[in-house]
């Protein structure tokens, strides 16, 4: 996994700053402290004019959200000293769980070559075996028999305590395996994309829907699939699943921090746009679908233009999780049928009708 959970699900720092650690060249540090001071009093008031308490979350998601609107300056600014924050949970939890898959892996190589040796050893005692019989013919060779014999008897002796090693191998094997289970039970990454994983994801759609019902303000959430028309043209798995993997690579270069970005299955991705309505997460669908066609993947000598689809949905707290991700998925189906836009929106009513 190149570059971390965090850098890459802010906007591509290449794309906004080319700067190194002073904010801007031309600008010291106390005049650009002075300007993120007023930009933080800013997000701070528009919390409080939104109804929501300025907890560090909120005030973090308000922070993203407001930095899109302002200067390219400010932008530059905030992408420099955010640079130097290097904290993440997630992160940390994901490289826990990466480790602990790793060392799994590495015990199952282990229990793999104890298990060879033990083969082995077997498989020597019945040559030594073989080679006991075709001396018994040959009288005038007794001593070489006493010490095939002897022999014999130390490759048993020793392979019986392999055959004891290999057992506590094993059990060890399986408790390790439980623990791995569990983990991957509780999991939030995606190894295969680099992104959040379905779990992740629907436990954050339910959290975002009972903030909702709380504060009242408005969250979408996007379904994204590279798309069947370019799929069915390619007739290449593993070149679609490099086509996929752009994809999740350019879903990350293009949200923002508080955007949850996660691999819903099938080659499906999800966008969860907290603090976002349907207009917005047009804009965002809208952006996303430029930053794809505008991206190529080329096979053997052949250019293929990227293309995706994209439903749109809004998060309604009187709905469940389930139902909102149906809208979504309905949405992308619902793109298919459209001719000038590669995005759809179904909207979820609270009389639950759809539109």
């Amino acid at each position: 996994m190149s570059g971390t959970l965090r850098g890459r699900n802010r906007r591509d720092i290449s794309e906004v700053s080319n700067t190194s650690s002073s904010p801007i060249k031309g600008l010291d540090m106390d005049e650009a402290s002075s300007d993120i001071e007023i930009y933080a009093k800013e997000v701070l008031s528009a919390l409080i004019a939104g109804n929501l308490p300025p907890t560090p979350n909120n005030f973090s998601l308000y922070f993203d959200r407001l930095l899109e609107d302002k200067s390219e300056n400010l932008r530059k600014q905030i992408v420099s000293m955010l640079e130097l924050e290097d904290t993440n949970n997630d992160e940390n939890s994901i490289a826990l769980e990466q480790s602990l898959k790793q060392g799994f892996s590495s015990v199952k190589s282990i229990l793999s070559v104890t298990a060879n040796l033990y083969k082995n050893m077997a498989l020597m005692s019945k040559i030594l075996e073989k080679r006991r019989k075709e001396l018994q013919d040959h009288p005038e060779i007794q001593e070489a028999m006493g010490v095939v014999s002897s022999l014999e008897g130390d490759v048993s002796k020793l392979s019986d305590i392999l055959k004891k090693q290999s057992s506590q191998m094993k059990i060890m094997y399986d408790e390790t395996a439980s623990i791995v289970k569990n983990v991957e039970n509780e999991t939030v990454f995606d190894n295969q994309f680099g992104v959040y994983n379905k779990r992740y994801l629907m436990g954050k759609i339910e959290q975002e829907t009972g903030l909702m019902k709380e504060f009242k303000h408005k969250s979408s959430l996007i379904f994204i699939e590279l798309s069947r028309e370019l799929s069915s043209t390619v007739n290449n798995e593993k070149a679609i699943l490099l086509m996929t993997r752009t994809i999740a690579r350019l879903l990350l270069k293009t949200s923002r921090r508080s955007d949850i970005v996660a691999h819903y299955g099938g080659g499906k991705f999800a966008m969860l746009l907290k603090h976002t309505d349907l207009d917005n997460a047009k804009r965002t669908s809208e952006r996303l679908c430029d930053l794809v066609s505008n991206s190529n993947f080329f096979l053997s000598d052949r250019e293929i233009q990227l293309r995706i689809s994209i439903g749109i949905t809004n998060i309604d707290a009187l709905h469940s999780v389930e139902e909102i991700v149906v809208s979504a998925l309905e949405g992308i189906e619902k793109a298919y049928t459209k001719q000038n836009v590669d995005y759809a929106v179904v909207l979820r009513t609270n009389n639950d009708n759809i539109i």
